[in-house]
């Protein structure tokens, strides 16, 4: 496989690809806005670090119920049609909360309902988005392909929460939920260009509940699949939380207020963006598997010193740190994953990633 920038333009060859990530980097940066103003909001509302957390919860606890059963969706539904109903879905749940925002009939539960709401569509969504990802390319263009969605992401990640601090000390937080509600429109506009995509090769032959239990059956005896989706989940329900916190640490901790959070948040992307860059320019995948396992550890020391200090600027690099290894641990287990399922299989076993 070519190394280096010969990876990026092996991804870009294919036409579907470049127009799926050129609407999903819009896309994700309305994304990032919106979460960001959602843990100001929340926070602004109730400075309470435990309403944090339970946003955060609604946001992705869905996953945890629905991911398996939309895997199969995924598996025998058009995955271009799931996408967009979920984006529309998206949108419309975006400018609701700008709209309740901009008349001050907002409260916390409402806002917990709608991004409960939001989870929802998103665990839906997500094992399409996935799946969807590797009949864009060829297989030789995988890894380059899921190197650049984490480059677009975490680019995301870096300028959704630096336009969100501007936006929400400037103009309103109301405003980016607006914003986040036009950005679902490029992704939808991306979507309905994409041409030639393969046939599902799997017939609707069970039932959804059959299809999401035969996925954990699968998952379980694979010899590589269960152990990455075993330190994969580990991982995330252990590392994941701290930047939901970043609102109390940027307001109580650090005394930065949203630009404070944006910064945090920014940073984090920036680190991410790093090692998904790195992981473009990795010419094989031979030794992935001992890189996720070391960079594992260092998410966790990398985290463990930010809770230690109180300093602003010493909390930063910290930040970098993690964000570098989660995805170049996020990159390097989806890799392997996606290399190793089998295609009947592929957007059951996702969900579960």
């Amino acid at each position: 496989m070519p190394s280096g920038l010969g990876n990026v333009v092996q991804a870009f060859a294919h036409r579907n690809y470049r127009i799926y990530a050129s609407g999903n980097a819009v896309s994700l940066i309305g994304v990032w806005m919106q979460r960001v103003a959602v843990g100001w909001l929340a926070w602004t509302l109730t400075h309470s670090g435990a309403w944090l957390g339970v946003l955060s919860m609604a946001e992705f606890f869905p996953v945890v119920f629905l991911s398996t059963l939309a895997g199969a969706l995924a598996d025998r539904r058009d995955r271009v049609g799931i996408i967009r109903v979920t984006q529309i879905a998206g949108s419309i749940e975006a400018t609701l909360l700008a709209v309740l925002v901009y008349t001050g009939a907002i409260t916390i539960e409402l806002l917990f309902a709608l991004t409960l709401l939001l989870g929802v569509f998103n665990a839906v969504a997500q094992p399409s988005r996935l799946a969807l990802i590797p009949t864009l390319v060829d297989r030789a263009g995988l890894p380059s392909a899921l190197a650049i969605n984490a480059i677009i992401f975490n680019s995301a990640r870096f300028l959704g929460p630096a336009v969100a601090g501007i936006v929400i000390a400037k103009v309103s937080v109301g405003a980016a939920f607006a914003v986040n509600a036009a950005t679902y429109i490029v992704f939808l506009i991306a979507m309905a260009n994409l041409r030639g995509l393969p046939a599902l090769p799997v017939a609707a032959t069970q039932s959804v509940l059959k299809a999401s239990a035969e996925a954990y059956g699968y998952a379980s005896h694979h010899p590589g699949i269960a152990p990455m989706l075993l330190l994969f989940t580990i991982t995330t329900v252990g590392t994941r939380g701290f930047v939901e916190l970043f609102p109390g640490f940027a307001d109580s901790v650090f005394g930065r207020g949203p630009e404070g959070l944006a910064t945090l948040t920014s940073t984090v992307g920036l680190g991410a963006i790093f090692g998904a860059g790195w992981m473009l320019l990795r010419p094989a995948i031979a030794g992935l598997t001992r890189l996720v396992l070391g960079n594992t550890l260092i998410i966790s020391l990398a985290i463990l010193a930010f809770t230690l200090t109180n300093q602003f600027y010493l909390a930063l690099p910290c930040v970098f740190v993690a964000g570098a290894a989660m995805t170049i641990t996020g990159v390097g287990a989806q890799t392997l994953i996606q290399a190793a399922v089998d295609i009947r299989m592929r957007g059951r076993i996702m969900a579960l990633y």
